[in-house]
């Protein structure tokens, strides 16, 4: 796996695929895996960067506190170290609240921007639910255990759970294959959501913007659709009705299907 350095901070990725760059972004707790339902289909036009954050995965674990504009200016200062001047973006969650940041303050940066289940700024719902899962870091044995517990039922459809717990299962196995994070870096990253707010920089986004939501999330629901669909002028949306927070693992054939529909078109 290559590692570059970043403003005093190691920084591992993964680079797939051949053709123009498309920087992957992870959500909260995540590594560059996460995007594994994902390369299959982008890696055929795309070459993918798939990055791990500062606090996760096998990059730095510098002491909090985390933001999601600190996370911007690192990723932009990452493309430059690895000779990118310019990529396509695309984040998850907390990989969404990044890229706006990205999009906004380094517009020569991004060729265009993808933003799945993420939210202009943090409510009083949103917060309510983080803290859940703060609290649970305190007393569950593994951050992995918060995820697969806490996180996940939030993520997820009870269809699922319901008709395919064999699949539940596959995904817990695959995150407790992953790099551990310790319980400081995911409470730094959960302090950066609740923090995050992106609400004056909406409209600094210039680039070809895709938002697309769950129809049955609950935590970054069809609510901040709006908000976001308005702010970024020209920007399309893309609402899947069967779908949750975490769309792209529970259903990739159709989130594959519209997020490439949307990346083919922005090519050069």
């Amino acid at each position: 796996m290559p590692r570059v350095e970043v403003d005093g901070l190691t920084i591992n990725y993964d680079v797939q695929g051949e053709g123009e760059p498309l920087l992957l972004i992870p959500y909260t707790s995540a590594d560059h895996a996460c995007y594994a339902f994902q390369l299959p289909a982008y890696t055929e036009y795309f070459s993918c960067v798939a990055v791990d954050l500062p606090g996760s995965g096998e990059s730095d674990k510098p002491p909090g506190p985390y933001s999601t504009e600190g996370y911007a200016e690192q990723l932009a200062a990452f493309l430059g170290a690895i000779g990118i001047e310019q990529a396509h973006v695309a984040g998850m969650s907390l990989g969404a609240a990044v890229a706006m940041h990205l999009a906004a303050r380094h517009p020569g940066r991004v060729r265009s921007v993808s933003l799945h289940s993420g939210w202009h700024a943090s409510d009083a719902f949103l917060k309510i639910v983080l803290e859940q899962w703060r609290t649970l870091a305190s007393s569950l044995p593994t951050v992995a255990d918060v995820v697969i517990q806490g996180i996940f039922p939030w993520c997820f459809t009870p269809d699922m759970y319901v008709e395919r717990p064999e699949f539940v299962d596959t995904l817990a196995d695959f995150v407790r294959s992953r790099p551990a994070q310790p319980v400081d870096g995911f409470v730094a990253q959960i302090d950066a959501v609740i923090a995050h707010d992106a609400s004056a920089a909406l409209g600094e986004i210039g680039a070809p913007t895709l938002i697309t939501f769950g129809a049955r999330d609950l935590v970054c629901s069809t609510r901040f659709a709006e908000p976001l669909h308005s702010r970024i002028e020209g920007s399309e949306l893309v609402v899947f009705d069967h779908l949750s927070h975490a769309g792209m693992h529970e259903d990739p054939e159709a989130f594959n299907r519209a997020t490439l529909d949307f990346l083919l078109r922005q090519r050069s």
